[in-house]
């Protein structure tokens, strides 16, 4: 017996679209499953990794912790969404990838968005700053400094008009 369902509308990754969707869904499962957005891993599945993050409107969420019904009418942004040439890299990635900040890759889609949000909104943070925003997102792999550093460059790079008008 299928669960309720209801019909959504929303935006990922500048395409609108509509689906009908049990109303006990998650968005990460919505996403990964429904619409092939790998990029969206889930860790914990009881938000407590931060690897399920993607952008709501401009603003980290845990995907694992949201019902795609809660979605409806607003804009999400997975790590799929981040470049528009499949050939190019988005800045953020390319800083990652230079600064080493990848290793197993399991939290990197989440923390590359995670960045793409401290870059918009929050403006010049320093490294504790930068180090403490991301501490939500679970890391086993790096220590954090070259993701630190990965989010520094990617600062720059966004910063540049030569490299964010890309």
């Amino acid at each position: 017996m299928a669960g309720d369902m209801r019909s959504i509308t929303l935006t990922i990754n500048g395409r609108q679209l509509s689906r009908d969707v049990e109303t006990r869904l998650t968005l990460a499962d919505f996403l990964r499953d429904h619409l092939d957005l790998t990029g969206v891993h889930l860790g914990c599945e009881h938000g407590v990794c931060g690897c399920c993050t993607v952008l709501l409107d401009g603003r980290s969420v845990r995907s694992c912790l949201m019902f795609a019904v809660q979605a409806d009418g607003h804009e999400i942004e997975t790590v799929e969404g981040l470049s528009t040439d499949i050939d190019k890299l988005h800045p953020i990635q390319e800083a990652f990838s230079e600064e080493h900040a990848l290793q197993c890759g399991f939290c990197t889609p989440a923390m590359i968005l995670r960045t793409k949000e401290l870059i918009t909104n929050d403006g010049e943070l320093s490294r504790e700053e930068i180090r403490e925003q991301l501490s939500g997102i679970l890391c086993r792999c790096t220590g954090y400094q070259n993701i630190v550093n990965a989010v520094v460059s990617a600062r720059e790079k966004m910063h540049d008009p030569q490299v964010a008008g890309r």
